[in-house]
């Protein structure tokens, strides 16, 4: 553990991580196993361990994810990180699997959040414009 600004050394909040790698080679478990361990050590987060889930499970019940609830239930349990909600699996079973995380009194971080839906941008009407010339002047009286 690095010294946070006051240089003393703190155990920083414990998480677990998590992972959903189905069919993924060792060089892409490695990294992002790399890149969690990086985010906690950036946050100051205290990473014990990462789970990590091979299988296809129709529902939200996977041995790798039964083993992190089994954690969660441990004392000064901060929360589970992940690199997105993917990770977690398809959204219902990710969204299960969330509130499950809620639920256990623990929070979910996700390295990259979800993307914000912006509003689409029509392209079938006139767009006006001002020309970078034109000044408007007004009246004090206007």
């Amino acid at each position: 553990m690095e010294p946070l600004t006051e240089h003393r050394l703190v155990s920083g909040p414990v998480v677990y991580g998590f992972l959903r790698l189905v069919k993924v080679p060792a060089a892409r478990q490695a990294a992002l196993t790399a890149s969690l361990a990086e985010y906690c050590r950036s946050h100051e987060l205290q990473l014990s361990g990462v789970f990590t889930d091979r299988d296809v499970s129709p529902g939200p019940d996977s041995a790798a994810f039964t083993g992190l609830l089994d954690v969660l239930a441990l004392p000064d349990i901060y929360g589970v990180i992940a690199p997105a909600m993917s990770h977690l699996g398809p959204k219902a079973i990710a969204a299960e699997r969330g509130r499950r995380i809620e639920a256990a009194g623990s929070r979910l971080l996700l390295v990259r959040r979800p993307r914000t839906v912006h509003p689409p941008i029509s392209h079938s009407g006139p767009v006006r414009r001002r020309s970078p010339g034109t000044t408007r002047v007004l009246d004090a009286e206007s």
